[in-house]
């Protein structure tokens, strides 16, 4: 299971954190083709190295092989969004659930904690980022569910993916408000023990951001369109 703490013990394990990283960065393109022979010269290691990484790198769902094309990363499309997130939004949902349930009370400090160290980044309303990991506020609340197969689907399976469509398409303008309200009423949820509510707000939220993504994807669509 990834977690925060991933240590980077070998070439092949470091080789593997940096592609990851770089393609949910956008430094290497969605859609774009994977060279062994290119990425062994850029990362300064072995192509065996560079094929493990890409292979682990499919099961995390952010490379896709094709016959006749090789490996490439995986496109950012409005389909794929959506069928995403209908899996975010039930999984996620189910987490919080949990989380209200499982989770002690230094857990649920540190989460409010987390909360009022974003509220740093968002009073300006220009963008909510959040890093990877323990400074994640969906990766605490996963984890916090205690649910080592739900923690498995979810971080071994689709985080990363989910972490492409958050990173590159971003949250800006109203939407950074919103979101940052949703975390709170989520946070409150947990804090208060009310399983329910926080299940139903989480996937709320999650659909919200579903929404909002989704509009930026069919806009940038329409502009390519007119461009053509």
């Amino acid at each position: 299971m990834w977690s925060g703490s991933e240590l980077a013990i070998t070439s092949a394990d470091k080789t593997f954190l940096q592609l990851r990283k770089d393609i949910v960065e956008g430094l290497i393109a969605s859609g774009s083709k994977l060279s062994e022979t290119e990425l062994s010269k850029n990362y300064a290691v072995s192509r065996a190295v560079i094929r493990e990484a890409i292979n682990r790198l499919e099961s995390c769902h952010l490379v896709e092989r094709k016959a006749n094309v090789g490996a490439r990363v995986v496109s950012i499309s409005t389909e794929g969004l959506m069928e995403l997130y209908q899996v975010r939004e039930a999984l996620e949902g189910m987490a919080a659930r949990l989380a209200a349930i499982h989770m002690d009370d230094d857990e649920i400090e540190d989460l409010n904690k987390l909360l009022a160290t974003h509220f740093q980044i968002v009073k300006d309303g220009e963008n909510y980022y959040q890093e990877a990991g323990d400074l994640d506020f969906h990766y605490r609340i996963i984890l916090g569910s205690k649910n080592s197969q739900l923690i498995s689907i979810l971080m071994d399976s689709i985080y990363h993916l989910i972490r492409m469509y958050r990173v590159q398409l971003g949250m800006s303008g109203p939407r950074v408000t919103t979101a940052f309200e949703e975390h709170k009423q989520i946070v409150q949820a947990i804090s208060n023990r009310d399983a329910e509510l926080a299940e139903m707000l989480m996937r709320r939220h999650i659909l919200y951001s579903k929404n909002s993504l989704q509009l930026k994807l069919n806009n940038e669509l329409e502009m390519k369109i007119k461009a053509v």
